[in-house]
């Protein structure tokens, strides 16, 4: 039910005025509207007063909804309101094709990585992707040739990577499959995309964008442009994460490229292989809807820009905290910003991120997105406005632990480089393992995936030597409030998978 559509390669259309179809979402209320004995799954069978736990939690509406996919006049069918969403879908993002995700952008991810060995025997990969393209990796087998990313060294974050230095691993490995990178980064950085779809191209393969948080790019002119109207060939997208569509919903968007007619069959045959047979008939709905508010969201977006923008303008008057994308201008990967994303570095103002994190919950009841040892991120999604002076003044409410602290503290925490690879991921992941206390791991080859979580980029990845500075930087990490390391074996990370038998290797 997945259908083509011959979008221009330009780009999302221009903003439309007034409400927008939303095929699929329409479909599913009138089926929902309808008197129904429901005999099959879900076991809930919309029966409100047998299941009022879940009622409650939820709404009668939502168990009203909640279809299994392979309905006739909903899913099934040529004509089917699931394939016109998906049409409407694609021309919404300039795509070629798009394909709705459930289990969001981190399947897109391992779509993107499955299909890889097909076009070649190595990924040359940008080395902060997301971890789920290193699940990939694990379930492609593909060899991977790491691109190091731009890193700020005082703020210890990743930035993405330049057209040259992608040029010079392409050119160290003829049977590239793929090029995959990251735009826009976690604090915001907008890579030149343009630039590095023109390298892969010359080199002869695609390039794969894992543009999760950048789903809502190019539906204002305020916005950068989006990946696909820069020349990517295959972009993931996280939509619910700042266009409106419910957790865990997500796309994955085919281009008009060179590369085209050689990618869709291999997407679709893989997307078969990780979709679920019981996607979320409330999941796809929203992604119809997020669809439609965004191509008629302009005065909204607008508005959301403004939003973000005042918060940065008044944060600078007061001068207590810096912003952190004012310096993105040293770095020359950085092509452009996200201005919906507001990275603040907090040690500047005297607290680290995580603290700052912690107060803005507890105190304030102000959630932000992430926390590092020296910033937050606060984001703003397209469409909404947030109270905007409540976050100024609890931002500048929070105590100063770290006053006296100088550019030397010994308590920041610095992005460590990562060990040497020695095996694939997919060799590390599926060899014989043992758990070692964190300090016997230093010198061994770690067979997990290790993140420090948020924002996720691996900082271990299997078949990479474990590095004491890894290890430090993991434990106290995971110390920090609100500090977690997904991958790990136990919150303090105490103890590391390695692989076994592995001898113990120069670091």
């Amino acid at each position: 039910m997945n259908s083509t559509t011959t979008a221009p390669t330009t780009g999302p259309p221009p903003a439309r005025s007034g409400p927008q179809p939303a095929p699929y979402a329409e479909a599913l209320r009138a089926q929902a509207s309808r008197d129904w004995v429901r005999l099959n799954v879900p076991g809930h069978a919309a029966d409100t007063a047998s299941f009022g736990p879940l009622t409650s939690l939820l709404g009668p509406e939502a168990l009203r909804l909640d279809f299994p996919p392979l309905l006739d006049g909903i899913d099934l069918g040529p004509t089917a309101p699931l394939g016109e969403a998906l049409s409407l879908a694609a021309e919404a993002w300039g795509a070629r094709r798009t394909w709705f995700l459930t289990n969001g952008a981190s399947q897109g991810n391992q779509i993107a990585s499955l299909v890889t060995p097909a076009l070649g025997r190595v990924l040359v990969v940008q080395r902060s992707v997301h971890s789920s393209v290193i699940d990939g990796l694990v379930l492609s087998g593909l060899e991977a040739a790491f691109v190091q990313p731009s890193v700020d060294e005082e703020q210890g974050i990743a930035h993405g990577v330049t057209a040259e230095d992608l040029a010079k691993a392409l050119a160290e490995h003829p049977d590239a499959a793929a090029a995959y990178v990251v735009s826009p980064s976690y604090f915001g950085a907008v890579a030149d995309v343009r630039a590095l779809a023109e390298t892969a191209h010359a080199a002869g393969v695609p390039l794969i964008v894992d543009e999760a948080w950048g789903s809502h790019f190019g539906f204002h002119p305020a916005l950068p442009g989006n990946a696909l109207s820069q020349g990517a060939d295959l972009v993931t997208s996280s939509t619910h994460k700042l266009a409106g569509s419910l957790t865990q919903s997500a796309m994955l968007h085919l281009g008009h490229g060179p590369f085209a007619d050689r990618l869709e069959p291999l997407v679709d045959r893989a997307f078969r292989l990780v979709q679920s047979t019981s996607a979320s008939a409330l999941l796809m709905a929203s992604l119809d809807l997020a669809r439609a508010t965004l191509v008629a969201g302009h005065d909204a977006i607008g508005a959301s820009v403004e939003a973000a923008d005042t918060v940065r303008r008044v944060i600078r008057r007061l001068g207590r905290y810096a912003i952190v994308s004012d310096s993105f201008g040293l770095f020359p990967d950085i092509a452009a910003a996200d201005p919906l994303r507001i990275a603040i570095d907090t040690r500047s103002g005297g607290i680290s991120g995580h603290e700052a994190r912690r107060l803005l919950s507890r105190d304030h009841q102000i959630m932000v997105e992430v926390a590092t040892d020296s910033a937050i991120v606060a984001v703003v999604g397209a469409g909404a406005v947030p109270d905007t002076d409540r976050f100024i003044e609890a931002l500048h409410c929070l105590p100063t632990p770290l006053v006296d602290a100088g550019p030397d503290d010994r308590s920041r925490l610095r992005l460590p480089a990562p060990g040497p690879a020695r095996l694939t991921a997919r060799e590390a992941f599926l060899c014989p393992s043992r758990s070692v206390p964190a300090g016997e791991a230093v010198g061994m080859i770690s067979a997990d995936t290790l993140a420090a979580y948020p924002p996720g980029i691996p900082n271990v990845l299997p078949g990479e030597v474990i590095t004491a500075e890894v290890v430090d930087f993991l434990q106290r990490t995971a110390t920090a409030p609100s500090g977690h390391v997904r991958g790990a074996l136990d919150h303090a990370v105490s103890r590391l998978r390695v692989v076994d038998p592995a001898p113990r290797l120069s670091h």
